[in-house]
């Protein structure tokens, strides 16, 4: 091995090290703090247990407020899970017609779903709530649900995978079959496009369970709230009650629960993708 190889791969190493720390710091001390009463929350080290009250903390977040919380995980599960999983179906079938079809303006219209990539969702937020509020749908599920489906990035992810993942020559031989466009997307490129369906669909669950703005602008009803709404809500009420900061590193501790076991379940079909677009 080159020194200069040998250099460049310690540098990576000591970045991916760095990275790695970062990551797992707030989470480590989430861990910590929500087995901490709330004296000890101040007066004990942030990376040291103090007396464990875990399952004290638990039940004051269940009982708060007649079981709220679970409310809001609920509304969670439905946004970011349905809202995920039909928004990466929606976004699939977009990237494979920009791939596999010819139409007039193809390039142009595939450009403004670039632009689309490039717009902060922050910035979109106030213009959907004019649009829900012309339809009459704000501070209801529908108006944090429906513009979830659309990810300009999924589409773009959804082409380019396309490309390599669906030769041309399968779907050919499927429609000399006589198979038509909408057996062959679902019967043959739709198994192809597996790996790109799953990772599209954690980079948007992701998206979806962390969104905040959108849930902000368009809800005032406190049951229809997300659980990083239902949790700023509380935080709000820690200045006058000290005693939600517990809940709320308690409930945070539980939000991250979801992610956690969708990324580990799905990581292996996610790198197998990787992998196999890597080999060709």
């Amino acid at each position: 091995m080159t020194r200069p190889a040998s250099l460049s791969r310690g540098v990576v190493n000591v970045l991916l090290t760095v990275a790695t720390v970062y990551t797992l710091l707030p989470l480590t001390w989430l861990l910590f703090a929500s087995t901490k009463t709330l004296n000890d929350l101040y007066s004990s080290p942030g990376f040291a247990f103090a007396d464990f009250n875990l399952g004290a903390n638990l039940s004051a977040v269940a009982e708060e407020g007649g079981g709220i919380f679970f409310r809001w995980y609920l509304n969670s599960v439905l946004y970011a899970g349905g809202g995920a999983l039909l928004g990466t179906l929606i976004s699939v079938m977009a990237g494979y017609c920009f791939d596999k079809y010819g139409f007039r303006g193809k390039e142009k219209l595939f450009g403004a779903v670039l632009l689309g990539v490039l717009v902060p969702g922050t910035a979109t937020a106030l213009p959907l709530y004019l649009l829900a509020s012309k339809v009459g749908v704000v501070n209801t599920f529908w108006a944090v649900f429906v513009p979830v489906l659309v990810n300009p990035f999924g589409v773009y992810l959804a082409r380019v995978l396309s490309s390599g993942y669906v030769p041309g020559e399968v779907l050919e031989a499927a429609r000399s079959d006589g198979a038509g466009d909408l057996r062959t997307f679902v019967s043959i490129a739709l198994p192809m496009l597996k790996p790109a369906f799953v990772t599209i669909f954690l980079f948007q669950f992701t998206s979806v369970w962390n969104n905040f703005f959108l849930p902000l602008v368009m809800l005032s009803d406190h049951n229809l709230f997300p659980l990083s709404l239902g949790l700023f809500s509380w935080n709000n009420q820690g200045t006058a009650f000290p005693e939600f900061h517990t809940l709320v590193i308690t409930g945070s501790l539980l939000s991250v629960v979801p992610l956690l076991v969708v990324f580990v379940f799905l990581q292996r079909f996610w790198r197998a993708g990787m992998t196999a677009g890597s080999i060709k």
